[in-house]
């Protein structure tokens, strides 16, 4: 049964603060704002000279030029390498430049790309791929089956490293069978590995990958500019459907108050995840598509730092924070509640129900506290990434709603460089909010991550429980088992309250209309070959 909620006094008057505060977080250009996306050390003066920077490169930018289009994202990518990249951000430009065996498309389906088909045994063991003709490189070269070998070999870590995919330690080898034909065989049954081949087959011949990015894709790597732009330009000896537009370039938005001034001045041309208030603030030379983001927005707690080592301190927040609100203020009630880390694309292990876990009660959660030892609250901060707007604004939400138990939550907004240094790889927060996505159209892209030793378990969470549960999906050859086990995994994070989750977030995506054809998916990619010209 669905909850029904209602303000009342307390609700009326954390709406009233809250509006108050987005209201400042979300007008406007304020030299405060673009300082929080200054580089260190560089002062007040500097962040001027970047908002009149900008301006003057909106004017040098705009052009009626349709073969070239102009794309904002919200941060750089984290580098050229792409089995070394992990940022969402620079999946979602890299879907262009490479492929791997297979790729997904906007339905969800996974189908050939750098293999022309694929036969899986009946013990789900083998899965073998057959080389698809004349495929080339961007660089020119042909694809062989020694370049697939190679880099499914690197994501093992055959160089005595860790397997830069944990799914990738479960391959026994990968063994070239001809000049056409590659079988990977793994160490134990596993019926859903497919979803692990969409690995990008780079050259085995490029020894720096990591400066020069060679693919199959649509696009191949022109240039970049660290926080300024990443270019590519149409390959014309793509094995697949050519692309409409020729040049594209990518153009890093970190500060999201210029957001609609670029959009307006013609220095973009495309601009995904705007917020409802900007979407408002466009004129009518837009086209505004509406899907979700498919990810887990979450307040995330660091489950080693001491108040939430106690699950009913995690309990007691969870509690207290009330999605709906958080929806009704961030994205005017747009959006799906989540109870736990899968959102709904994946239909087949999403679980609706665990969203009434936690049912708001703010009597509930002193209780909690009171029980843990924190019967006055405590103090903790929350670190989010500055160039997201929308997980600032829920932040800001969540500090309100936890101020009704007595709890109080900083916020602290940092540089997306500086949250993927210190939150995410040095783990050196409190709690966090952002959007986890999904790598591949795996359950096990959202739910391995909170396994004990996983190097990606960024929330410390550790769980006897959870890990037996996930090592049964893993090992269970029947997908009906798989989903099964799952779908434990995901009650465990909601009743052990990992972190507090919320939603998948609505995704709203600007297009000027000199351009068509936005489509999306089901994981976190920009498919730029598909749009085109509208005249």
């Amino acid at each position: 049964m669905m909850r029904r909620r209602t303000l009342g006094k307390a609700g009326c008057s954390l709406l009233m603060v809250v509006l108050t505060t987005l209201t400042v977080a979300l007008s406007g250009c304020s030299s405060d704002k673009a300082g929080d996306s200054a580089k260190p050390g560089s002062g007040e003066g500097a962040a001027t000279e970047t908002v009149e920077s900008q301006t003057e490169t909106a004017s040098a930018d705009v052009t009626d030029d349709l073969s070239k289009i102009i794309v904002g994202i919200p941060q750089d990518i984290d580098g050229l390498d792409p089995h070394n990249s992990t940022g969402a951000g620079t999946r979602e430009v890299f879907y262009n430049i490479f492929e791997g065996l297979v790729k997904a498309d906007s339905n969800g389906n996974l189908n050939p790309a750098v293999a022309s088909d694929y036969t899986i045994s009946d013990d789900s063991k083998v899965y073998s791929f057959t080389l698809r003709d004349g495929i080339k490189f961007h660089d020119g070269s042909l694809v062989t089956v020694e370049d697939i070998k190679y880099s499914l070999e690197r994501n093992m870590g055959v160089d005595g490293g860790e397997p830069l995919i944990r799914a990738y330690g479960q391959i026994e080898s990968v063994n070239i069978v001809d000049d056409k034909h590659v079988d990977v065989v793994l160490k134990d049954a596993d019926s859903d590995f497919l979803t692990q081949l969409t690995v990008a087959i780079i050259p085995a011949a490029n020894e720096h990958p990591e400066t020069t990015p060679i693919g199959t894709g649509p696009y191949m790597y022109v240039s970049n500019s660290p926080q300024e732009n990443f270019i590519v330009t149409r390959f014309d000896d793509y094995w697949g459907d050519k692309a409409y537009i020729k040049d594209v370039v990518f153009k890093i938005e970190a500060n999201m108050d210029a957001i609609v001034l670029d959009l307006e001045g013609g220095s973009i041309d495309m601009m995904a995840r705007v917020t409802p208030t900007q979407v408002a603030q466009l004129s009518d030379k837009f086209q505004v598509y509406e899907g979700t983001m498919n990810l887990v927005q979450a307040l995330y707690l660091n489950n080693d730092f001491e108040p939430f080592k106690d699950v009913r301190v995690r309990q007691a927040l969870c509690y207290a924070v009330d999605p709906q609100t958080i929806m009704d203020f961030v994205s005017d009630g747009a959006g799906t509640e989540v109870g736990s880390a899968m959102f709904p694309a994946f239909s087949k292990y999403y679980m609706p129900e665990l969203n009434d876990t936690y049912n708001h009660d703010t009597d509930k959660a002193k209780e909690l506290l009171t029980e843990a030892g924190y019967p006055n609250g405590f103090e903790f901060t929350i670190t989010v990434p500055s160039n997201y707007g929308q997980h600032v604004d829920t932040a800001q939400v969540i500090s309100e709603e936890l101020k009704e138990i007595g709890v109080t939550a900083n916020i602290q907004e940092i540089e997306w460089n500086s949250w993927v240094s210190d939150v995410y790889s040095g783990r050196q927060y409190e709690a966090t909010v952002v959007g986890i996505d999904a790598s591949t159209l795996s359950a096990s892209a959202l739910l391995s991550r909170y396994v004990s030793d996983n190097g990606k378990n960024f929330v410390n969470f550790k769980s006897e429980a959870y890990d037996t549960a996930y090592a049964n999906a893993q090992s269970a050859t029947d997908d009906s088992v798989k989903t099964k086990f799952y779908k434990e995994c995901e009650t465990i994070l909601s009743q052990e309250a990992a972190s507090v989750y919320i939603q998948d977030l609505p995704e709203f995506v600007v297009l000027n209309k000199k351009f068509t054809g936005y489509v999306f998916y089901p994981l976190y990619v920009q498919d730029i070959a598909k749009i085109k010209p509208a005249q």
